[in-house]
């Protein structure tokens, strides 16, 4: 637990624990912490593993090329998160900040990045690039997932707002590079 009073925190710090103890009481409704807990689920992995699969089987070669740049880009985005993650080390909300709770167990020790946004917007991004009209659904679960980790406890709003830039980035970079090697290829 932390023993640092809240006046002696830089500003920022305690207005990341205020929000994220304020979405954690809002997902001890059941109906809420329900849906979040799923959207969580589904952001472990099986939805984006059932979109690249859809698209690379309903989609011909482009959605093959769209699935294979998605998979390596969440190679890629899970190497950066395991190593940013190692070196950081900052402890989950539940285990830090008073007032919080765990919604559904964690899938490893730490809460910097949120490795769950991370991937989603990463993958969002790639995707829409490929396939514009995925928009609307893929914008709106990627928000969703940001979400649900700090309402369930997980993540700190700061742990998930760094994820986003960072798999934006990487989503980014990941079509850069692709039309780098098709403009050379």
């Amino acid at each position: 637990m932390n023993t640092i009073p809240s006046s002696s925190m830089p500003r920022t710090v305690a207005f990341d624990r205020r929000v994220c103890v304020a979405a954690n009481r809002w997902g001890t409704r059941r109906a809420v912490g329900t849906c979040f807990g799923a959207i969580s689920r589904l952001g472990d992995g099986m939805f984006w593993y059932a979109l690249m699969f859809a698209l690379a089987a309903l989609e011909g070669r482009r959605g093959l090329y769209a699935a294979a740049q998605m998979a390596i880009t969440g190679l890629a985005a899970l190497l950066l998160y395991r190593l940013l993650k190692k070196y950081t080390r900052r402890p989950r909300p539940f285990r830090a900040c008073p007032g919080v709770i765990a919604h559904v167990p964690p899938l490893d020790e730490f809460s910097f990045p949120s490795g769950h946004t991370l991937q989603a917007v990463s993958f969002t991004i790639v995707a829409v690039a490929w396939f514009p009209l995925l928009a609307p659904l893929l914008v709106t679960f990627t928000v969703l997932i940001a979400t649900s980790r700090v309402v369930l406890g997980l993540h700190y709003p700061s742990d998930v707002l760094a994820a986003i830039g960072i798999g934006g980035a990487l989503g980014t970079l990941s079509l850069w590079l692709a039309h780098i090697a098709a403009t050379l290829g």
